[in-house]
């Protein structure tokens, strides 16, 4: 009977760390190996985080992922292991490092290197051109990494072909809403089309824009699944295989038969490794596999929110955050996504009333932050203001107030939010949703003053469900019920609306889906049955609005297209849809 103990380590990594990267790789390696695990996959390039982007371009950084590499092949005495580092030889290749008892066996190079959305890896990466297939303990085990699974003709395949039995796929796979079922739909057709056992390690934590969210899985080779870690937080997944079984079921699913002769003979570029051919002996008890349950819709965004702003705040050598509170949603949600990463003792928030803030939101904010157990400086701006109108009545001299006297109250606030920034070293988190960041319902040096933005990838029909989910996972109001309830306002002028400016959320944020995520043609909106005024407004205001979202602090990533790194549109462009 051949078993494989297998663990899983969903870690969370650091770009550059290589330090703390390599320290957190041993430890697991350690753990793995008191479970009794004949070998332990992490994530890919787990020695130096992922996407280390041009630190590749730096020779002294890959040196250093090297001398690390070493010191992981060190420490593999008695388990073997499959680790992401950068490989060099005549080019620098993202690879997984075969590492067995203190000696690298070898090394997989990705094949498929993405290149889209927010993956840049030709620009840095020279793709692979041979498939390794390595014996241990009698179980041949393919090893790929990450986009090469998602090709039904791929690495997967060919190593399935020459006796791969059980394929370890390594990934440093970034979060968007809903991405698993794709990726368990996806990894169950794999495994049953090559009737091999499938395990996806996947990374956790933040990085920049980026949220990877774990959630490892082991299939078996019917396409069953057979584990699941957790979501957002790192996990040591153990699990045994019972690889007897795909001999058994390739005996009963002959179609292939002539393929993998083919393969095993003169198969392209298969390289083999025997490590041990004597079977590891079988254990008294069986490693439990973890099924861990995915959370729900809301619940999945939330967390996603809350691991992306701790780790932004503390990977970049922050303690404490300063949020603007406006008595509105947005302020609200960013509030206690900020609560639920660092605790209320290190987020601070900030006031500034001015006579068109409404009696309301004064008692709103005050509530939110009595709710959330976050301290407030209050600070009103009226003075201020005055004193800027006057000094601009020369240059003003002659025009009616409008858009920039309005845009003038949120540049002050700006002013003063990035002043306690600088006197006490908090970073700012900024309160646009993406509906605003989308149409430029926003003012540059205004509330966009700051240093991260935890829901700029949130649309505002979204805002209102998170909130409301917030609330009954507290099972109280965090966020004071009359914050859902009242109808969004800038308050930048008496009984402003964001619908004076704006066709309604529940209208906008379907049209900005289809143009901005799905890059869909007026007409192909009309016929979804948009409506095609609204369409018109919202393609102008998107496209004009450009050079704004450039200017824009980074935020976490969480539809399939976000703005950002995800959407590249030059901000000089003749170009119009309307």
């Amino acid at each position: 009977m051949r078993t494989l103990r297998l663990a899983m380590a969903q870690i969370n990594c650091t770009v550059g760390d290589l330090d703390g990267n390599l320290k957190k790789i041993t430890d697991y390696m350690g753990r793995a190996r008191d479970e009794g695990a004949d070998i332990v996959a992490f994530p890919e390039l787990a020695l130096t985080g992922y996407p280390p982007e041009d630190l590749l371009l730096k020779p002294a950084f890959i040196d250093d992922n090297l001398a690390a590499l070493s010191e992981v092949v060190s420490a593999s005495k008695g388990i073997s292991a499959v680790v992401g580092y950068v490989d060099r030889t005549d080019d620098i290749y993202n690879a997984a490092a075969f590492i067995s008892d203190g000696r690298l066996v070898g090394s997989y190079h990705k094949m498929y290197l993405p290149n889209y959305g927010v993956f840049d890896e030709y620009r840095y990466f020279q793709a692979g051109s041979k498939y390794p297939v390595y014996e241990l303990g009698g179980v041949k085990i393919g090893v790929n990494i990450c986009e090469d699974i998602w090709y039904p003709d791929g690495p997967a395949m060919v190593q399935a072909l020459a006796g791969a039995e059980v394929i370890v796929n390594i990934n440093a796979s970034p979060y968007y809403k809903g991405k698993w079922k794709y990726r368990r739909h996806m990894l169950t057709a794999r495994a049953s089309d090559n009737v091999a056992i499938v395990a996806y390690t996947n990374m956790v934590g933040g990085q920049d824009e980026l949220v990877f969210d774990g959630h490892g899985m082991v299939f078996g080779e019917t396409g069953k699944m057979i584990a699941q870690g957790p979501q957002f937080r790192e996990a040591l997944l153990v699990t045994d295989l019972d690889v007897e079984g795909v001999f058994h079921a390739r005996l009963h699913d002959p179609r292939s038969r002539r393929e993998r002769l083919a393969y095993q003979e003169d198969g392209p570029a298969i390289v083999r490794h025997v490590i041990s051919e004597t079977p590891f002996p079988c254990r008294a008890t069986r490693a439990e596999p973890p099924v861990a349950e995915p959370f729900e819709p809301m619940e999945e965004v939330f967390q996603a929110l809350v691991l992306g702003t701790r780790d932004y705040v503390t990977k970049n050598g922050f303690s404490k955050v300063l949020v603007s509170l406006s008595g509105g949603i947005d302020s609200s949600l960013v509030a206690a996504v900020a609560v639920e990463a660092l605790g209320s003792e290190n987020v601070m928030g900030t006031f500034f009333p001015f006579k068109y803030t409404t009696s309301e939101s004064v008692d709103d904010a005050h509530a939110l932050a009595g709710n959330l157990g976050v301290k407030v400086i209050e600070i009103p701006i009226g003075k201020a203001y005055d004193s800027f109108i006057e000094m601009l009545k020369p240059a003003f001299e002659g025009t009616m107030p409008g858009v920039a006297e309005e845009n003038l109250q949120a540049r002050i606030r700006g002013n003063l939010l990035m002043s306690i920034s600088n006197k006490f070293g908090w970073l700012v988190l900024t309160t646009g949703n993406k509906s605003e960041m989308s149409t430029g319902y926003a003012t540059l040096y205004g509330d966009m003053a700051g240093g991260f933005a935890v829901i700029k990838d949130v649309p505002k029909t979204m805002v209102f469900e998170l909130s409301r989910h917030i609330n009954a996972r507290a099972g109280r109001e965090s966020i004071p019920a009359r914050v859902l309830e009242k109808e969004p306002s800038a308050e930048l002028a008496p009984g402003q609306k964001d619908s004076d400016s704006l066709p309604p959320y529940e209208v906008l944020d379907p049209i900005l889906r289809a143009y901005v995520e799905e890059d869909r043609s007026l007409d192909e909106m009309v016929h979804m049955g948009l409506d095609p005024d609204a369409v018109r407004k919202v393609i102008a205001l998107v496209d004009k609005s450009e050079y704004k979202r450039r200017q824009a602090p980074p935020g976490i990533k969480i539809t399939p297209r976000a703005l950002g790194k995800d959407r590249r549109v030059p901000i000089t462009n003749r170009y119009k849809s309307v």
